[in-house]
């Protein structure tokens, strides 16, 4: 399929289905949250492997995909701007196993996290949202500590889910993506597929 084809999408249905091979830990199915961004290489590519890699991925369907934006990046020059987007998953992996499956499709993609908080990557993967649970624990919080803080998560994230309402702050994500819209930082990027066509389930 082609690499345009992956990224754009919105509101489709895929079986719960992936490679064969060990299943990690699993949960009641949820509905989650993941924001992805890339400022390094192809962003383009790297945005639509890490969609097709959760496909992949047993326990986990890919629901839905917000619209890409081009956006300024956070951190210390120089860097170039990312592309971010947000995905919608139903999975019933449970939240660490979650995580730790999307750490391993960043380093697939070249994620070198020593490089530093603010560094530029090939691939970034937050979890936002699992369900409505509130964690506090090393290396995860959750709903993820400073997505209200940043127009990047909210503006896509705002396509998929307006009503959606951060269980710690009490406000639906429209309210909280109005409190810091700046539309001079965050643009919609032309990437010229907008096409809602579904891709076939794997077999």
């Amino acid at each position: 399929m082609p690499r345009a084809a992956l990224l754009g999408w919105e509101q489709y249905d895929l079986p719960m289905t992936g490679a064969p091979g060990s299943h990690p830990p699993q949960a009641p199915a949820v509905d989650a949250y993941v924001a992805l961004g890339s400022n390094l290489g192809d962003r383009e590519a790297h945005l639509a492997a890490a969609i097709e890699a959760l496909r992949a991925r047993p326990g986990i369907r890919v629901t839905a995909v917000s619209k890409v934006y081009e956006t300024a990046p956070v951190g210390p020059p120089p860097q170039g701007p990312y592309l971010n987007a947000v995905v919608r998953l139903r999975t019933r992996l449970a939240p660490r196993a979650l995580l730790a499956c999307l750490l391993e499709i960043e380093a697939a993609e070249g994620r070198l996290r020593e490089a530093g908080r603010w560094s530029a990557r090939t691939l970034d993967l937050d979890l936002l949202f699992y369900g409505s649970l509130t964690l506090d624990e090393p290396g995860l919080c959750l709903p993820h500590p400073r997505l209200h803080e940043r127009p990047f998560v909210l503006e896509p994230l705002r396509d998929l889910a307006p009503r959606l309402v951060h269980p710690r702050l009490g406000k639906t994500i429209e309210e909280l993506a109005q409190k810091v819209h700046d539309p001079g930082a965050v643009v919609a990027f032309p990437v010229g597929f907008s096409a809602r066509t579904p891709e076939k389930a794997n077999p």
